[in-house]
């Protein structure tokens, strides 16, 4: 029997092989099952609906949506919730730790779920930035029909006329300690920068996702720029259910979409749009779990290939509802087909292919927006997210320089060992123009988790020193970070790479130019300070953090645990 057609069949098999499966009938009858409703597929309605994060709590009433939808249409639905953990209440603390764990948590939870009650396919709903690519994980080992539902963005704060979003609040602490604001408008942001429900409003981590999915065919069009508290949403979200139901007729599965060209697809609109470098550890990841094969690499040949079109936070003016009311990720998609830069013969959700969803797009973006420019006037002739390798990053490191002047950097390390410490010494004006900060431990081992550096990075620029200082990290970065910044530096600190073996005062180069981060150090050197390297001790013995720790990757594999 066919992969496809197991999928297919593995509930009918255990509820039509007479008395022997009458126990797994009475379950079933519990929840509300009826004789003819055996006969029918059952659809899990996997939901993150949680009143932790804004992100999250607007996801309840997509999940009922869902399931209603998926009844009418000759489905039985089952929901189930699976964890969230919010990044931005969590940025700066140890609770961030917790953040890409969360990635493998979810992904896990929805594969246990749907394979241990024998689910037929899965519509996944959700919010904050790691509920995306946890799902997506998932429904790839899974392989059942499914389709992916943005819980959608916040719509912006304002204040003084400026919008706001929860970036708006971290950049505000620097300027506090710069003493260019003061304590009343420090308030005045925080109280105003986010104003409901929905996931972080800028180009950060969960609106790059939600385009990344579109533009990969697992969501329905312009489902990724929708605003959570918008009537359109819960339209949309009756509308995946019904298109999941053709899903099954049609004998549509995730591999099926989740194809090569797909992901560079994904990686392409990643970056015309200016996404968040976090997606380049998710889609290594997600890739991993569909069998396809896509290395660090791939980003830095791609980018080269695509222009940056559309002027979003966090480098650029307008945020994900602005794109949205321009034309959206099919917008950008259009405007790129018919410049060869995607392509066109990818299956999606909708069972047609990327060229048919986009047959009634206009060629050209409305002229009365500023928010996604001319394919002849990008706002740079190249991608975003650049690919560095060197001696400091023999596997690889990410560079977000979009909005960066600074392309070549020359000088000394300020090494720290943890977020905290970095943060500390940039409030007490310990960091100077021309410095090269380094944080290291924090890689997804080292950590563990590969926290996000908002907190630095937003300091870094409210001191007014975003094009005068460098940041280094083996950790991550938010969506919401600019600067002069890199990432994901691997082999990270905890496992010996050469970020271990900095000393303050090293000199570091940087040159985006040339793809290279490099220390000034002879092998001979870094072989010396190698000798004597002992990894940083991992307090946590037991429970996730522990676990996780031991089962990682390396970043430039997607830090995948599996």
């Amino acid at each position: 029997m066919s992969q496809k057609s197991q999928s297919l069949n593995s509930k009918s098999q255990v509820v039509t092989q007479g008395d022997r499966r009458a126990p797994n009938r009475a379950m079933l009858r519990a929840v509300g099952f009826s004789d003819d409703d055996f006969q029918k597929p059952i659809v899990g309605v996997a939901n993150g609906q949680s009143d932790i994060t804004p992100c999250n709590a607007g996801l309840g009433k997509l999940a009922d949506i869902a399931a209603d939808q998926i009844r009418k249409e000759g489905g039985m639905p089952q929901t189930f919730g699976t964890i969230t953990i919010s990044d931005g209440i969590s940025m700066g603390t140890e609770g961030m730790k917790c953040s890409l764990i969360s990635r493998d948590v979810i992904a896990d939870s929805i594969e246990t779920v749907c394979l241990g009650a024998s689910m037929d396919a899965v519509i996944c709903i959700g919010g904050c930035d790691k509920n995306m690519p946890g799902a997506m994980l998932g429904m790839a080992r899974l392989n059942i029909p499914g389709i992916f539902v943005y819980g959608g963005t916040i719509k912006p704060g304002h204040l003084d006329g400026k919008d706001l979003t929860v970036v708006s609040v971290f950049e505000a602490v620097g300027q506090f300690g710069a003493g260019t604001i003061d304590k009343n408008q420090l308030t005045a942001i925080e109280k105003n920068a986010c104003p409901g429900f929905g996931s972080c409003g800028g180009m950060y981590t969960a609106n790059t996702m939600s385009s990344a999915f579109e533009a990969m065919g697992m969501s329905l069009p312009y489902s990724s720029t929708m605003a959570n508290e918008d009537k359109e949403k819960e339209l949309n979200t009756g509308l995946c259910a019904i298109t999941l139901m053709n899903m099954i007729k049609q004998n549509i599965l995730p591999r099926d979409i989740m194809t090569r060209k797909a992901f560079e697809n994904a990686i392409a609109v990643i970056m015309a749009i200016g996404g968040s470098t976090n997606a380049v550890l998710h889609l290594l990841a997600i890739a991993h779990s569909a069998d396809v094969n896509l290395t660090i690499d791939d980003f830095e040949s791609i980018r080269k290939k695509i222009p940056l079109l559309c002027d979003l936070k966090p480098s650029g003016q307008y945020v994900a509802v602005d794109l949205h009311h321009a034309g959206g990720i099919p917008q950008v998609m259009k405007m790129m087909l018919n410049a060869g830069m995607i392509h066109g013969d990818c299956l999606t959700v909708t069972g047609k292919t990327v060229k048919e969803n986009l047959e009634d797009i206009p060629d050209q973006p409305l002229a009365n927006q500023n928010v996604i420019l001319p394919i002849n006037k990008p706002k740079s002739t190249e991608g975003h997210l650049v690919v560095l390798k060197g001696n400091l990053c023999a596997e690889g490191a990410i560079a977000k320089v979009s909005g960066v002047k600074t392309r070549k950097i020359t000088g000394p390390a300020k090494v720290f060992d943890s977020e905290e410490e970095c943060l500390d010494a940039i409030l007490e004006d310990r960091i100077k123009a021309g410095d090269v900060v380094i944080i290291r431990f924090e890689g997804p081992k080292g950590g563990p988790g590969m926290r996000e550096m908002l907190a630095p990075t937003a300091a870094i620029v409210g001191k007014g020193l975003g094009d005068k200082v460098a940041l280094i990290t083996d950790g991550r970065f938010s969506g919401g970070t600019y600067g002069i910044v890199i990432g994901h530096v691997a082999p990270e600190a905890q496992v010996g790479g050469n970020l271990a073996l900095l000393e303050n005062g090293d000199i570091i180069n940087i040159d985006i130019e040339k793809n290279r981060v490099d220390v000034e150090l002879t092998n001979e050197e870094l072989d010396n300070r190698r000798n004597k390297f002992l990894p940083k001790e991992i307090k946590y013995k037991k429970g996730v953090l522990a676990k996780y720790a031991k089962v990682v990757s390396s970043a430039s594999k997607g830090a995948v645990t599996d």
